[in-house]
């Protein structure tokens, strides 16, 4: 099992946890509500979970641009 981050905005790869033994609370995932759960993360069935986060890049570009908050995708 390994845990995939890739930004919301962009659909870069933020980066991949190859750990077997997890716990939310190491990844901060017991903070989000049950809807943010639903959003933002995914599971496969080979045993993989996807987690929809943002990348440096769109985090800059959301803070110099806030009507970019009104996109989903920063990238057309």
């Amino acid at each position: 099992m390994a845990i995939h981050y890739h930004c919301r905005h962009c659909g870069t790869s933020i980066g991949v946890l190859d750990r077997f033994s997890v716990h939310s609370e190491q990844i901060g995932l017991n903070i989000l509500s049950s809807q943010e759960r639903q959003e933002m993360i995914s599971y496969l069935p080979d045993g993989n979970i996807y987690i929809k986060a943002i990348c440096e890049d769109c985090q800059e570009a959301l803070e110099r641009n806030p009507q970019f908050h009104e996109q989903d995708y920063l990238i057309q």
